[in-house]
């Protein structure tokens, strides 16, 4: 049975993480498609995460009665990640395929604009390179299958992720202190 608190809050705060989530998405979609390819927008996005996580961990643990395990501190991130998740790639799903179609279109290109420069400044062999774009061009990542493909990757990472954040906060043992 999982605890009240771990419920409130993994719920909560995964609103709050795909609502930030749809809100960047948005944000980048109406300001500049050259964005999506962006390092430092990337890196930005990584933080804002890492803060959303460590305020929920840091709120539930505060809350939560006695001893907040592994366990605990994992499932609460791990809701949070999985609903966050969630309400992201259904808003992509929506825009990239419904609502501006073309938009993945213009991002494939400029991602492939991004990589060959990327992989230029590396010295990659022209093979490697050409083999690297033929994939982005087979594969569409905006797809409704795409989407759902990249949400598995991101629940494995969110999972690793949940796993280091679940150490940290988890409350210590009495042979620990």
């Amino acid at each position: 049975m999982i605890h009240e608190t771990i419920k409130k809050n993994g719920v909560n705060f995964g609103i709050i993480t795909g609502l930030t989530s749809v809100l960047i998405t948005a944000l980048i979609y109406s300001i500049d498609l050259n964005l999506f390819t962006s390092a430092w927008v990337g890196v930005s996005n990584l933080a804002i995460y890492l803060i959303i996580a460590i305020v929920l961990l840091s709120k539930t643990k505060k809350e939560f009665p006695g001893t907040f395990t592994f366990k605990d501190a994992f499932t609460t991130y791990f809701i949070s990640a999985l609903i966050g998740i969630a309400i992201s790639v259904v808003f992509n799903i929506i825009l990239f395929n419904f609502i501006d179609p073309a938009a993945k279109d213009t991002i494939k290109e400029l991602t492939i604009k991004y990589m060959i420069s990327a992989m230029e400044k590396f010295n990659a062999p022209a093979a490697t390179i050409n083999k690297a774009v033929t994939d982005l061009k087979e594969n569409d990542q905006f797809s409704i299958a795409g989407l759902l493909k990249g949400s598995l990757s991101n629940i494995v990472f969110c999972t690793i992720f949940g796993l280091i954040m679940a150490a940290f906060f988890k409350s210590k043992s009495s042979s620990q202190e």
